[in-house]
Formats: C-alpha cells, sequence, structure tokens
C-alpha cells in the first residue's frame, strides 16, 4: 500500500461516515477486510508512522485550543482523530498547527477531536482477518517527549498568542 491509498482509505471511510469518528472506524475496518492481511499491515505502519510524526508541542497546543485542554490520552486520541480528517487537514496543520482555524468546518468539542476507535481500526481488521494478534509493525517507537520546544499549555495569553487564528475563532 502506498501513500495515495492509504490516505483514499480514510478519506472514503470518512466521506462515508458523514465525520462521526466512531462510525468512521467502523467504516475503516469494513474497507481494511476487504484487504490482505499484509496490506492491513502496511496500513497500520503508514497510520502509526503519521501518529508518531504528529508528537509534537507545537500540535499539542492547537488541540489543547480547540479542545479546552487536552490530557495526554485525549491529545492522543485527537492525534488519532486528525489523521482521520485527511491528508489536507493532516499536512496543513503540521506545516501550521495555527491553520487548523481555516481547515475545518464546524467543529464540536463534545464530539470532535477524538479518534480513539480509529487508532485501533488496523489491529481489528487484521484480528478478524487472521484470527490473530497484529506483530509488530517494525517501525520505530514514538518519542519519549514530544518533539518542539514544551510551553505551558495552560497559560492562555501563550495559547492566544502562539494560535491567533484558532483562539479568535474558538475562543474568541
Amino acid at each position: 500500500m502506498d501513500e495515495t491509498e492509504f490516505w483514499e482509505l480514510v478519506d472514503a471511510s470518512r466521506e462515508a461516515a458523514g465525520g462521526d469518528s466512531e462510525e468512521q472506524a467502523d467504516q475503516l475496518v469494513e474497507r481494511l477486510l476487504r484487504l490482505d492481511p499484509d496490506t492491513v499491515l502496511d496500513f497500520a505502519r503508514h497510520f502509526e508512522y503519521r501518529y508518531n510524526r504528529s508528537y509534537r508541542w507545537d500540535l499539542w497546543g492547537a488541540a489543547w485550543v480547540l479542545l479546552d485542554g487536552a490530557s495526554d490520552d485525549a491529545f492522543d486520541f485527537f492525534r488519532c482523530w486528525l489523521i482521520g480528517q485527511g491528508r489536507e487537514v493532516y499536512e496543513g496543520a503540521l506545516h501550521d498547527p495555527d491553520s487548523l482555524a481555516g481547515l475545518l468546518g464546524d467543529f464540536d468539542e463534545e464530539v470532535d477531536g477524538d479518534g480513539e476507535e480509529l487508532g485501533y481500526a488496523a489491529d481489528e481488521a487484521y484480528e478478524q482477518l487472521t484470527g490473530t494478534v497484529a506483530p509488530d509493525l517494525g517501525i520505530p517507537p514514538m518519542a519519549s517527549e514530544p518533539e518542539g520546544t514544551p510551553f505551558d499549555l495552560e497559560d492562555e495569553s501563550v495559547l492566544a498568542e502562539r494560535y491567533p487564528r484558532l483562539w479568535e475563532r474558538f475562543k474568541g
């Protein structure tokens, strides 16, 4: 599976789910079940790579603004959700987290921003296809600390300065 095929699966599942993250995970599992187990593992590698790549302080700050706070777990689930939003939103957010203010449509912190189930879709599909737990993907583990320079996520003045467009749209 190449990068284009990965994003096509993500997009198709998101469109079929109408923006519901849990439904998107179900749709994704359904699509992955049509593939062979090795291709499902390829999908899992693509997902995991992007998940690890998004472990960054600047993105955590954006998640904090969007979600009105983001614990470790909430940030993990946010990163899964972000991948689920597709290539344009994901890459845009990595390039400039504040650009999420223009890349996202309606956003409800009660239902959006949590893609926990998306993070398990490939494992679930693999297990259904093979009857066994997915093996180690053979990619480097996520760093123990987010990439970039840490800052005080609870300081609203810092968040407003670092993310002016997100702050204006979601806190203003």
